[in-house]
């Protein structure tokens, strides 16, 4: 595995999840950063993020905001301390809890190279854009989470903030949350599970990512999921995961652990998002229910078809098989045609030809930072994101997909131990 990869205007291709090569290096000039920021009914905590977001570090002239009402009954206004601050309002009907939808629509109008997401009651400090979008404006890979910090912000006003980043008395500060800082920390060494890391409150990455992976799933309609959905469809199609510790967004009120709701409901939100993100994101899963979007593809060969699927079946993984022939085989997870790409786009590793066994075997070795490829005669498994990394960047790097797979991953033609073509 190379080092980074030199790109057209200034960028760069990263190897692995490698972010700390670039961790000394700057944008030859601040890049065009779309904040979108999703509202409900949170006029006066929207009144606070404006406000921080017009005192940023980041130049003015090159700072979008789009507001995005999710159907409040007042349409949000701007205000006046956000004065000379380029800030559009959009708005879609309210037809229940539309996080998803709204940052799409939002990221549709946005025309910055960087896309910076916030929420309503999460205001950022004066550097906060600046070091967010560092990292996108040079590698278009970056996935980049901020760090959210929690505070009693009730009753506070746009000159009381002013007044606090300007080394004032600042308000109540709440807990942050253990779990979110323990997988941040983490991310320099991310894995498949990592998505767990990446809050839509504090994300920033490039457009061009974001428009390729096709933004938020909008069939996310109730609190909570469309997130780590995301960010897990982002993981598999190349991204580098990062945290920027230094770039810090308070939260309004303390996580959703420490919120005084009705426990009981709570629970339900809580157990309702694990549900509908199992049920999109393979490696969310437990036990040995089926979804129609498996982690393994395989593509079973022409030659011996019937054979690839006993050893695929046989495997124990969460595995989907497309054939070319209709093989008559009556298994949910046996296919026949081209796979989907709904399906290529959340898999974490296809498998091309004949099989070898045991196969997880085979797949275990295709890990993120790792290694991208493993090949023997007839046949190979290559980690998704490795595969979309490669293909995306290759003709730009002036290399073949199998070399820019190699550079950035790494491949090795050695099956596993017992394995057989």
């Amino acid at each position: 595995m190379s080092g980074a990869l030199a790109l057209p205007g200034g960028r760069w291709v990263l190897p692995g999840n490698r972010a700390d090569l670039l961790d000394d290096v700057h944008p030859q000039e601040p890049p065009e950063v779309s904040v979108v920021v999703p509202h409900y009914r949170q006029q006066a905590q929207l009144d606070l993020v404006l406000t921080g977001l017009a005192h940023q570090t980041h130049p003015r002239s090159r700072l979008q905001v789009l507001v995005v009402d999710d159907g409040s009954p007042v349409r949000p206004a701007v205000h006046p301390a956000a004065a000379g601050l380029d800030v559009r309002v959009l708005a879609q009907d309210d037809r229940g809890f539309r996080a998803a939808a709204a940052r799409n629509l939002g990221a549709a109008a946005a025309d910055g190279e960087v896309l910076c997401f916030l929420d309503a009651d999460t205001v950022p400090e004066p550097g906060y854009v600046a070091r967010a979008s560092r990292l996108p404006a040079l590698a278009p890979d970056a996935l980049v989470t901020g760090r959210r910090r929690h505070a009693d912000l009730t009753g506070w006003t746009p000159a009381g903030l002013l007044r606090w980043f300007g080394d004032g008395p600042g308000p109540t500060e709440l807990e942050e949350p253990s779990w979110l800082a323990a997988l941040s920390a983490g991310l320099a060494h991310a894995d498949d599970g990592s998505y767990r890391a990446v809050i839509s409150a504090v994300m920033t990455c490039s457009r061009e990512l974001f428009t390729e992976v096709g933004g938020f799933d909008e069939t996310f309609t109730s609190y909570g999921g469309e997130d780590w959905e995301l960010a897990h469809r982002m993981w598999t199609a190349g991204a580098v995961l990062a945290h920027e510790r230094s770039a810090v967004a308070w939260h309004d009120g303390p996580d959703w652990a420490g919120r005084p709701d009705d426990r009981a409901t709570a629970v339900a939100q809580k157990a309702a998002e694990t549900r509908a993100v199992a049920r999109r994101v393979p490696v969310a899963r437990a036990g040995p229910a089926w979804f129609p979007w498996p982690e393994v593809v395989l593509r079973a060969p022409g030659s011996d078809p019937a054979a690839a699927v006993r050893v695929a079946l046989a495997s124990g993984l969460d595995v989907g098989v497309w054939t070319e022939v209709d093989l008559g085989w009556s298994d949910v997870r046996v296919h026949t045609g081209e796979v989907p790409q709904v399906v290529l786009e959340r898999a974490r590793v296809v498998v091309d030809g004949v099989p070898p066994t045991p196969l997880h075997a085979a797949v275990e070795l295709v890990r993120p930072g790792t290694v991208g490829a493993l090949r023997w005669p007839g046949g190979q498994v290559r980690a998704t994101r490795a595969l979309r990394r490669a293909r995306r960047h290759a003709p730009a790097l002036g290399l073949g997909e199998d070399a820019a797979l190699g550079a950035l991953f790494g491949v090795t033609d050695t099956a596993p131990s017992g394995a057989r073509g």
